[in-house]
């Protein structure tokens, strides 16, 4: 075992075996001094050997009991509800005596969060979360730990989803016996939402980041896919793709958690493990830039550290309970050790955004096209025809540890690069409402112009194709357009909205009105109706009017014969010839695919 190894294995396995050396006058109370903890708190997995899981009766139990015994150390509060009338529930964890995020960032104490969950048939976080807690408060691990960070821990993100338990919620995953199902109650996907944020969760979920603003944001998952001895993947934004300096603490956060794992005799790996080829273990793997629609692609972009935690699903569900405890007493320690540091690289990062102006920024990625070969502990496995599905189907024999000899694609390259305007974005009055209520929960600052601009000087983004996509995702609609934008005049009306580009959510700010980025509002069908034609004109008008076009404009003329001749689908095409003309009238929409928001080089006047 590498040096640096052992000795994480030494300071993590003593903090674990600590549990004797905690003074007891300092981890309970006198208030709470008749209350046993371990009695107490305890949650149905810890009863049952981790082999069950507790409904969310247990969470609003749990969460004041904490509170109660630990009064000084322990907030346990309500930050939402869900669409179904149940209390969204947070605890803020802490010696420090920074239990709101206005005190934390005050005395600037960094926080960490850490959220289980969000698909909550995937509830391994919940459970490791509370025992990890209840040892922290009670000095058995890392005794210092909460003197100097918050956690705060929400132990259920998605709490309709919770409640439709069931056995075969999760065909993929070995335990717990029952769990809940991967989606809300109106059938959202969360980890979809973090950019359109359709589901009052998610609404829920953006003012509690507003609020504490943590260094780091955790979300517990459990893989589906291949069977591997690899227990846990660690990936972490902004690492490929943000602030370069951000990108240096990305990876000392992703190697700081998989030394802690190693050395507790965990197989961690510090990529998402999904084959590029679905169940094929020969294609290999590639790392990602994750788009903001999932939470660490989010979290990135607010230039802050994010963690995706993904145990792996085919381990039982004590073992995938006991390595996520074990990440979480590894982000503790981080946390506790570096925050402050990162806290202030982060600063600093928001202060580097606000000159993004006049800049090239990077919003859309791939795999690169290096790819280095790696041992990667798998299993025997076959490939062999299936009479079911008439394809492939892989078969593991876990009886065989083996090691693949496989690719992994390394580097990532950037798709979609757009420079940033120099002033910001215009969002017309007729959007004003709807747009600015979006803008404001993801903390982006916006101000409402008092008076019209009239021929204002302003970039434009007309559509040439806005295809739309079928069936609908995640409840929308989205079009794919191409287009490109374009100096032009308008008329601003009074009560449109000025969003400057200088703000520390910059990158974040791109990736939501930049109408070709892949999580853009346009991209979630925000303007859908900017991309529709509403108006029309009659066959036997058309027909007068292309005449009239035809006698008294040779260039379209030209053009209209130049069409029959090169472009045989327009040419049999009586209502395309039609609309030709259609488009060259005074009647035609001169606002038909313009993307209704705008870039300025000058700020508005005040």
């Amino acid at each position: 075992m590498p040096s640096h190894i052992a000795k994480h294995a030494a300071s993590l396995l003593c903090t674990l075996l600590a549990a004797t050396a905690a003074h007891a006058a300092d981890a309970t109370p006198p208030t709470a001094a008749a209350e046993n903890p371990d009695t107490v708190l305890q949650t149905v997995a810890e009863q049952s050997g981790n082999l069950k899981t507790g409904r969310y009766d247990e969470v609003e139990r749990l969460c004041p009991a904490y509170q109660r015994i630990w009064p000084q150390q322990v907030r346990c509060f309500e930050f939402g509800h869900s669409p179904e009338g149940r209390p969204m529930l947070a605890m803020a964890v802490s010696r420090s005596g920074a239990l709101t995020g206005e005190e934390a960032a005050r005395r600037g104490i960094p926080v960490l969060l850490l959220q289980a969950g969000i698909h909550s048939g995937e509830i391994d976080g919940k459970d490791a979360g509370f025992l990890a807690l209840r040892e922290l408060l009670e000095k058995r691990v890392l005794p210092e730990a909460l003197d100097h960070s918050v956690v705060l821990f929400v132990p259920v993100f998605n709490l309709d989803g919770h409640e439709r338990f069931g056995h075969w919620n999760r065909p993929n995953q070995v335990g717990p016996e029952e769990m809940g199902w991967r989606t809300t109650a109106q059938n959202l996907n969360l980890n979809r939402d973090y950019v359109k944020a359709d589901a009052p969760e998610m609404q829920a979920m953006l003012r509690l980041l507003d609020a504490w603003d943590p260094i780091i944001y955790t979300d517990l998952h459990v893989t589906d896919g291949a069977n591997f001895q690899h227990d846990i993947s660690i990936t972490v934004e902004p690492l490929y793709a943000g602030d370069s300096t951000l990108r240096e603490d990305a990876r000392a956060l992703q190697k700081g958690v998989t030394d802690r794992l190693a050395a507790t005799g965990s197989l961690p790996v510090s990529f998402y493990p999904s084959f590029e080829r679905d169940d094929d273990p020969s294609s290999g793997f590639e790392v990602a830039v994750v788009p903001p629609r999932f939470s660490t692609g989010y979290w990135g972009l607010r230039n802050r550290l994010s963690m995706l935690v993904e145990t792996h699903s085919w381990k039982d569900y004590p073992t995938r309970v006991r390595i996520t405890h074990n990440t979480i007493l590894a982000l503790v320690e981080l946390t506790a050790t570096k925050g402050a540091a990162w806290l202030k690289q982060e600063h600093q990062a928001d202060r580097r955004a606000a000159e993004l102006g006049g800049t090239e920024v990077p919003l859309n990625f791939a795999a690169g096209d290096h790819v280095q070969m790696i041992d990667f502990k798998g299993y025997a496995y076959t490939r062999e025809p299936s009479a079911v599905s008439g394809g492939l189907v892989t078969r593991y024999d876990t009886t065989k540890p083996e090691i693949w000899h496989i690719p992994l694609k390394d580097t990532v390259k950037a798709t979609l690069t757009v420079k940033a305007p120099q002033a910001g974005y215009i969002v017309p009055a007729a959007y004003a409402e709807e747009i600015g209520q979006k803008l404001a929960l993801h903390d982006i600052s916006f101000r409402k112009l008092d008076a019209a601009l009239p021929k204002a000087s302003v970039e434009t983004f007309r559509a040439t194709e806005a295809e739309f996509k079928k069936p609908p995702f995640e409840g929308r609609t989205s079009p794919e357009l191409k287009g490109e934008w374009k100096p032009e005049t308008r008329d601003v009306p009074a009560g449109s909205l000025f969003v400057p580009i200088a703000q520390p959510e910059a990158r974040l700010l791109l990736a939501l009105l930049e109408p070709l980025a892949p999580d853009s509002l346009a991209a979630w069908g925000f303007f859908n109706g900017a991309f529709e034609q509403k108006e029309y004109m009659e066959p036997y008008v058309a027909e007068q009017v292309a005449q009239q076009i035809l006698a008294s404009d040779p260039q379209a003329a030209a053009e209209f014969r130049h069409r029959l001749d090169t472009d045989e689908a327009f040419a049999h095409d009586p209502q395309a010839r039609l609309d030709f003309f259609y488009r060259r009238s005074p009647s035609w929409d001169e606002r038909l695919d313009l993307y209704p928001v705008y870039r300025v080089e000058q700020a508005p006047p005040t």
